[in-house]
């Protein structure tokens, strides 16, 4: 009795094991192959799918068809540009436009900007500063003499899936200046009826400060391009003298003011044009 039930479990048992090994075999079948078991029909590849990809799946490594894929979708929505993408030179030119419709200072910079993979462009920013003011209802006139600034940071492109001719950025920058002023100052005294004078020539001051910066840059013709910037300024140390404190400083602006414009006209040198990633009308021919 116990002979005849030991063999049924032994048969039920390799009956199990071979439909397991026969549906393993059919999954890995469906796995690694492109046919449709209902229909026995090669599965169509995509749109815009590469020779390369379409051998892999009709010779049956799907796995590989699958990554390759993936890669090419990722390529698609993320073109990756070279390291070294394009150098911009620029130069700010708001300030004496304004100055020449009445502002009371000015500062005229030029900049370079290189396009990192589309993305990270590091900014030196180098400028001279002047300016003379008499504020309203005060009784001074303050004169800064021409002096240098220098700016330097980076900037992120939002835009770095588009062509590197248009550009929507946000930046930082840290800004310094070493500079002079004269303060001529007058002060009636009413007891005795007379007017005083006095003069501050020479003196001097520093300053150091950040900014955060967004801009656009957008392609006019050519390699020409035009761009604008807002600025926020945060002034993060400065010299007094002993008489006095500045007003304007060259890079900055006036010390109380806290937001700043530019208006820039570039020129585009190509770092890497030959290596950019091609528009899909050309990658079709």
């Amino acid at each position: 009795m116990t002979r005849p039930i030991t063999t049924i479990v032994t048969l039920m048992l390799m009956a199990l094991a071979t439909w397991a090994q026969d549906t393993i075999a059919v999954s890995q079948q469906r796995h690694i192959t492109p046919v449709r078991p209902s229909t026995n029909v090669v599965k169509q590849p995509g749109r815009d799918v590469s020779p390369e990809l379409i051998e892999q799946y009709i010779s049956g490594d799907t796995l590989a068809a699958l990554k390759k894929a993936r890669e090419d979708s990722i390529r698609r929505n993320y073109p990756r540009y070279p390291r070294l993408t394009s150098l911009w030179v620029g130069v700010n030119f708001i300030d004496p436009v304004l100055m020449a419709m009445g502002q009371d200072h000015a500062g005229v910079d030029l900049h370079a900007t290189l396009n990192m993979w589309n993305r990270l462009q590091p900014t030196l920013e180098l400028g001279l500063g002047w300016g003379k003011a008499k504020p309203d209802d005060l009784n001074f006139t303050y004169r800064a003499k021409v002096a240098p600034y220098v700016r330097v940071g980076a900037n992120y492109n939002f835009l770095f899936k588009s062509s590197p001719d248009y550009q929507a950025y946000v930046g930082l920058r840290l800004g310094a200046s070493t500079f002079k002023y004269d303060v001529d100052a007058h002060y009636y005294n009413s007891y005795w009826q007379e007017e005083q004078r006095f003069t501050l020539k020479g003196e001097r001051s520093h300053a150091l400060w950040g900014e955060v910066v967004a801009g656009l840059k957008v392609k006019i013709y050519g390699r020409w391009s035009l761009g604008w910037s807002v600025r926020w300024h945060h002034l993060f140390k400065y010299k007094s003298t002993e008489h006095s404190r500045p007003w304007y400083i060259p890079g900055y602006g006036p010390r109380g003011r806290a937001l700043g414009f530019t208006l820039s006209a570039y020129y585009t040198l190509p770092l890497s044009q030959a290596k950019w990633p091609q528009k899909a009308e050309k990658l079709k021919e």
